[in-house]
């Protein structure tokens, strides 16, 4: 208050001594408006550029420098010197009002107009879907009780700054990741001779999940299958591809969490009376070959394709699982073993011994699944080596130089001294195929490994040209059931009186 009356009375008293007496002199006191307004912000004075910026909220300080127009070099002189002592002009803030007596007036909560010297940062609250982000977590992921309020008390500066491998793997475990009792064993699916198979339920997302237990031995430790597993699935993320969601280990065993898929191949064959719909067939074939070449891109070799080794949804979304025997590979090498991939769907190179190969070494596999998904029984099955490379043989032709150059060096081909059989049709053993699904399956059915066509190029074969052509342009982790031309047909299901002659079958069999 005290301040404003100096304010006046100097002003006055210059305006006074620049007008210099006059009939059109007049003083502040004549203009009490110009300070003292009962509902208008007080005028504020600055100094700008272009000389002064005299601000207020009615007509009256406008008046009062019109005024004195007349004397605008006495008037500029004097304002200038008064506003170069800025030690003692206060500065006001424009959303700061003033009431009659020169007091601050409280601000109400309705102002549109907040002062930006005023106002505070807010702090952003982290989300779960921060956190999802952040860890790579599902969407349908149930954070713990009090989880989300401990990452608002830590703070958004630490929340954002990058995250180390220790302190990802110190949340994830926070969050119930790598304990056995975030998972909840519901029934027995199989078992091996390293490892047990559960369904369970996972309490995070309230989601089926695989449980594969491996017994750790005290002495021997995780199996070389399981490291393989885990550091190859970590790295592979694609929609045919079963994900490897968890790993937990504990002193007597180590469990791999997967995602739950209902069936394999092999169930689904038995289902539907090992008669597939061609359709479906196409379908499951596409996803194999798309999933392959996503392992092949990246120089992963499979090594054991086989139906039982094929998950598949309700969806009928395929997808490629155990890895146990598969293998990172940059480039051909001589240093692989030739004790890989099932019997039934080894290729003739590796079961006479080779151990130069290749992507190649999954595409005979591929060819065998398509006659086995094409007739409903396995295409070589064979008990032994020499029985299987027979049953090869027969089919196929007896090899020779001109077919696979090379052969008749091969010591144990030669040993062996197989009958000399001519090349059979195969569109005469899978007459449900059609032409261009035989030229496809001959593609794969190379006895040479470098001559078997690619994954990639046969997503592009003719065979799938009903299919259109988005289905090889999608994102690696989308399903081609996203896209709406792509649909499984309905299969026909055997009756109970079916599944029990079979299993007598069966019975009498083994």
């Amino acid at each position: 208050m005290e301040r404003m009356r100096k304010i006046k009375r100097q002003l006055s008293l210059t305006l006074g001594r620049g007008g210099g007496g006059g009939g059109g002199e007049r003083t502040l006191s004549d203009h009490q408006d110009v300070t003292s307004h009962s509902d208008s912000e007080t005028g504020t004075i600055r100094p700008t550029s272009a000389g002064v910026k005299v601000r207020g909220s009615s007509s009256s300080v406008q008046s009062l420098f019109q005024s004195y127009s007349r004397r605008p070099r006495g008037l500029g002189r004097s304002l200038s010197s008064y506003l170069n002592h800025s030690s003692r002009l206060e500065i006001v803030h424009e959303d700061v009002k003033m009431s009659s007596d020169g007091e601050n007036e409280p601000t109400s909560s309705s102002d549109d107009v907040q002062s930006p010297v005023r106002v505070r940062l807010r702090t952003k609250k982290i989300s779960t879907e921060d956190i999802n982000k952040r860890l790579s977590l599902p969407a349908d992921i149930r954070l713990p009780d009090g989880y989300l309020e401990k990452c608002n008390v830590i703070g958004p500066a630490l929340f954002e700054q990058p995250i180390s491998r220790r302190l990802r793997r110190v949340s994830l475990s926070e969050i119930g990741f790598g304990k056995l009792e975030t998972y909840i064993k519901l029934d027995k699916l199989g078992e091996g001779t390293y490892a047990t198979v559960y369904k369970g339920r996972s309490k995070l997302t309230d989601n089926l999940v695989a449980l594969k237990e491996i017994r750790l031995e005290h002495e021997e430790g995780a199996p070389c299958t399981a490291i393989r597993e885990v550091s190859l699935l970590k790295d592979l993320k694609h929609a045919n591809i079963v994900t490897l969601h968890d790993i937990i280990h504990t002193q007597k065993s180590l469990t791999l969490v997967f995602e739950y898929l209902d069936k394999d191949l092999k169930q689904y064959l038995d289902d539907c009376g090992n008669v597939i719909h061609m359709h479906n067939v196409q379908l499951f074939l596409f996803q194999l070959l798309r999933g392959l070449a996503y392992c092949h891109r990246r120089k992963v070799l499979h090594r054991d394709l086989k139906p039982q080794n094929l998950l598949i949804n309700e969806r009928g979304e395929l997808k490629l699982a155990d890895f146990g025997l598969a293998r990172a590979k940059s480039i051909p090498t001589k240093t692989y073993s030739n004790e890989v991939v099932t019997l039934w769907y080894r290729p003739p190179d590796i079961l006479l011994g080779s151990t130069d190969y290749s992507t190649h070494i999954d595409m005979w596999g591929v060819g065998c699944i398509l006659y086995e998904m094409t007739t409903g029984r396995p295409l070589f099955p064979g008990s032994t080596v020499e029985e299987e490379l027979h049953f090869i043989f027969k089919l196929l032709g007896t090899p020779t130089e001109e077919s696979w150059p090379g052969i008749s060096s091969n010591e144990e081909f030669v040993a062996a001294n197989y009958p000399q059989y001519p090349p059979e049709n195969l569109g005469d053993h899978t007459p449900r195929l059609g032409s261009n699904g035989v030229q496809l399956l001959s593609k794969f059915l190379q006895f040479e490994g470098k001559k078997r066509t690619s994954a990639a190029e046969a997503m592009t074969h003719c065979y799938f040209s009903n299919l259109g052509n988005r289905v090889c342009t999608l994102p690696d982790t989308t399903s081609i059931f996203s896209l709406p031309e792509i649909q499984l047909e309905r299969e026909a299901t055997r009756s109970a009186d079916q599944v029990n002659n079979l299993s007598r079958r069966r019975s009498l069999l083994f």
